[in-house]
């Protein structure tokens, strides 16, 4: 199940038809108050986001998602105004996992919805990843540093995970986007950059083993 809030009736109604078109099963609301009625009968798999929307907005609905432990992990995907790039950063910042510009085409919505329910819904290695005092539980999602727990959303979870499992290996931006993104992401190198920031940030004292590479891109760990 797949929940849209947007509060433009004709807007909302195109993306529902094109999902359930497209195999999707889809709920739209107009705010967040219906919004959370839903949330409080059933989880969706995945979540759209418009940002202008009466009464709670878009990045407040994605807060209150991300604070809880039972959603801070729930894909999340935000709709954006054309040309508003401080909106994407934003978003990508507090936790979103993609975004889509306004007006959204739907060839590229339904590519871009199945590509995250993929990688959301694909099973992970049963293995724990440790790497100094970081440790990465990738069957049951979970993340500690100094066995403390650290809550990632989904694409924060997956790039740190590709980083350890790759230790002082050195990726650049756009093997980043491939590898951790998925190969049919179109997206800014930028993404990367606001990810890594916001994950070094979780991980506190621990995030200084994530290192930036100058003209290269980015590496964990303290090797050569």
């Amino acid at each position: 199940m797949i929940y849209i809030v947007e509060d433009e009736p004709a807007v909302r109604e195109l993306i529902l038809y094109t999902l359930n078109t497209a195999g999707l099963e889809a709920k739209g609301f107009e705010d967040g108050q219906n919004f959370w009625r839903g949330m409080a009968e059933r989880t969706p798999s995945l979540v759209m986001l418009d940002i202008m929307l009466p009464g709670e907005d878009g990045f407040t609905l994605l807060k209150r998602l991300r604070s809880s432990k039972k959603t801070n992990t729930l894909p999340v995907i935000m709709l954006t105004a054309k040309g508003s790039e401080y909106d994407k950063v934003f978003g990508l910042e507090n936790g979103a996992d993609d975004y889509l510009v306004k007006p959204v085409g739907m060839m590229e919505l339904v590519a871009r919805t199945k590509a995250l329910l993929r990688r959301a819904s694909k099973e992970k290695d049963a293995e724990t990843l440790v790497l100094e005092n970081i440790c990465v539980n990738i069957p049951g999602h979970k993340v500690t540093v100094d066995k403390e727990e650290v809550f990632l959303t989904l694409k924060e979870f997956d790039l740190l995970t590709h980083l350890v499992k790759n230790e002082n290996t050195v990726f650049s931006r756009e093997q980043l986007l491939r590898r951790v993104w998925g190969i049919d992401y179109v997206g800014e190198t930028r993404t990367v950059d606001t990810h890594i920031l916001t994950l070094r940030g979780k991980l506190g004292s621990a995030g200084e083993l994530i290192k930036t590479v100058r003209g290269l891109g980015y590496k964990i760990g303290n090797g050569l």
